[in-house]
């Protein structure tokens, strides 16, 4: 499955993206383990501290595409740098934040900007650039696996960290881990970029780029399906713990529901990194967001016992950020890579905005009507819609591992 990885520095580039994946990801999938002790600790309602989240996921989101901008114009390693430095300044300043307006300066903007800096459109987008174009699918899903892999790490500390420190202690502590993730970036970075693929012709610029992009039914057919990824996941990171409180559950059955989602999730970013290399994205998309709707309506048909939860888990996670590696694969087939950190992440800002609704629906939900039965119908009948608007992407056959290997090298 990791054979194109073979290509020299291949191996070395991929796992240095990974592992920055997994410290800014892993920190960022945990917070929704922080709602319910800033709501008892400061009393500002659960509502305005889903906002703050909700404004958290727009703006991951939002910068996307500029940190994309940045990398593609400037070199990744001086935008990574900035966002690992301003998610470590904005999870140490969380503690010092007694209103909700704090808390979306500190989570929402500061975190957030540097979590999204230091996330999928700039890694990719870097990795792909420095790879043969057989090995770009591979290693989407490497690099994907290692921020499904920092959920799995990240979230039994976390609730380990706020159990022994508090939550104030538990911020502080992930503000010194995450500049660990330092070092890698220079792993990243060491290289050149490698002359861009022949098919993609000349560089038009990015502005003729985007507006071309911008005006194509494919590229935004994908954003809509993409969309409902971020209401989904957002929905279900920032308020499982909420949603397994309210069975009466403890709160290591959401810490290690997340838990087993990234765990699982390692597992499906593998094998869909592999199969991008053998089939059509688009298929795989619909597949996957497909599978959604039906798992959180066979959930809704269940009993709220634990091992439920663990087993809804197990399934979310091998879709969960499984979605990456072939939306990307797409925007690379549809425009090429010299601008892929660009493009991705407009891409990314759409699922962003759903990322916002899915946040912050969840919160005004659990706060006027005590529970979350309208948010999952309407996730189910997104994921079913997603499913429906990845079909008619414009998308050629799977050109054979072999020839594609053969014109990359």
């Amino acid at each position: 499955m990791l054979k194109p990885l073979r290509h020299p520095g291949a191996l070395a580039v991929t796992l240095a993206a990974a592992g920055v994946l997994m410290v800014t990801m892993g920190t960022r999938q945990s917070l929704g383990l922080f709602l319910s002790p800033i709501n008892s600790s400061t009393g500002l309602g659960m509502a305005s501290i889903s906002l703050a989240m909700a404004v958290a996921q727009f703006t991951w989101g939002a910068i996307q595409p500029l940190a994309g901008a940045a990398a593609d114009r400037w070199g990744p390693r001086p935008v990574l740098i900035a966002g690992i430095v301003l998610l470590a300044l904005g999870n140490a300043l969380t503690p010092l934040m007694g209103s909700s307006w704090g808390l979306v300066f500190s989570l929402g903007l500061l975190a957030a900007i540097g979590s999204g800096a230091g996330s999928f459109s700039v890694l990719i987008g870097a990795a792909a650039q420095r790879l043969p174009k057989a090995a770009r699918g591979t290693a989407s899903g490497v690099i994907n696996a290692g921020g499904s892999l920092g959920q799995f790490v990240f979230a039994p500390l976390a609730q380990l960290l706020i159990q022994v420190q508090g939550w104030m202690g538990a911020m502080y502590s992930l503000a010194v881990i995450t500049l660990l993730a330092l070092p890698l970036v220079g792993q990243l970075t060491r290289g050149q970029p490698a002359r861009h693929d022949a098919v993609e012709g000349a560089d038009a610029g990015l502005r003729a780029t985007l507006r071309g992009a911008l005006g194509d039914r494919s590229y935004l057919l994908l954003h809509a399906g993409f969309f409902t990824c971020g209401f989904h996941i957002a929905f279900l990171v920032t308020h499982l713990p909420t949603e397994v409180d309210l069975c009466g559950l403890p709160a290591s059955v959401a810490s290690w529901s997340l838990a087993l989602i990234g765990l699982s999730n390692i597992v499906g970013s593998l094998w869909v990194g592999h199969l991008v290399g053998h089939h059509r994205s688009k298929m795989i998309l619909a597949l996957m967001y497909g599978s959604r709707a039906l798992l959180v309506l066979v959930y809704l048909l269940l009993p709220r016992e634990p091992w439920v939860f663990y087993l809804f888990a197990i399934g979310l996670g091998l879709t969960w950020l499984a979605t990456v590696p072939p939306t990307a694969a797409l925007v690379g087939k549809l425009f090429g890579v010299r601008y892929l950190g660009t493009l991705f992440g407009m891409t990314l800002l759409s699922h962003q905005i759903g990322g916002f609704l899915g946040a912050w629906l969840g919160g005004l939900a659990i706060t006027r009507l005590g529970d979350y039965t309208w948010m999952w119908w309407a996730d189910i009948a997104l994921a079913a819609l997603a499913a429906l608007l990845n079909l008619p992407i414009r998308e050629a056959r799977v050109v054979p591992l072999a020839a594609s290997a053969a014109e990359g090298r």
